[in-house]
């Protein structure tokens, strides 16, 4: 019996509302965008949408900037895995801003891979507003387009 391809989409990436892993809801998009500025508490990541691929292995990793812990050492990607749950399945992978700030500015990498092939892969650049330079999007923005 031919087993089926799984379908893979990329639903939203962004800014989200508040996420409580413990609940069953994935938190709302409040914001497309791969732009996030490094204010406390902000949530940001992805959504993918599974189809055809109960039971199989997902692996997630989040490539941070060099971040310090407590040890004073650069921390380590942080990656895991999940089992797909449903032949219908949405996870959200993200990650919030903490004190303190400043050592998490800097490229952001999500991915996620099923059955050692990438499904999703979006870079998040945390920006400080105060430091931030001027761009010709920032340009415009500001004239309302």
């Amino acid at each position: 019996m031919a087993k089926f391809k799984p379908q893979i989409t990329l639903q939203s990436f962004g800014i989200y509302s508040h996420w409580d892993k413990d609940s069953k809801s994935l938190p709302q998009i409040t914001q497309f965008t791969t732009q996030v500025k490094a204010e406390l508490d902000v949530e940001f990541g992805l959504i993918v949408n599974i189809k055809k691929a109960k039971g199989e292995k997902l692996h997630f990793c989040i490539y941070h900037p060099g971040i310090i812990d407590t040890n004073s050492e650069v921390m380590l990607p942080f990656e895991g895995t999940v089992y797909v749950k449903d032949n219908d399945w949405s996870f959200y992978l993200g990650d919030t801003v903490w004190e303190p700030i400043e050592d998490k500015i800097g490229d952001w990498r999500m991915t996620l891979s099923l059955a050692g092939k990438v499904i999703a892969d979006k870079t998040f650049n945390l920006i400080n507003e105060k430091t931030k330079t001027k761009t010709e999007d920032d340009f415009w923005k500001y004239r309302g387009y």
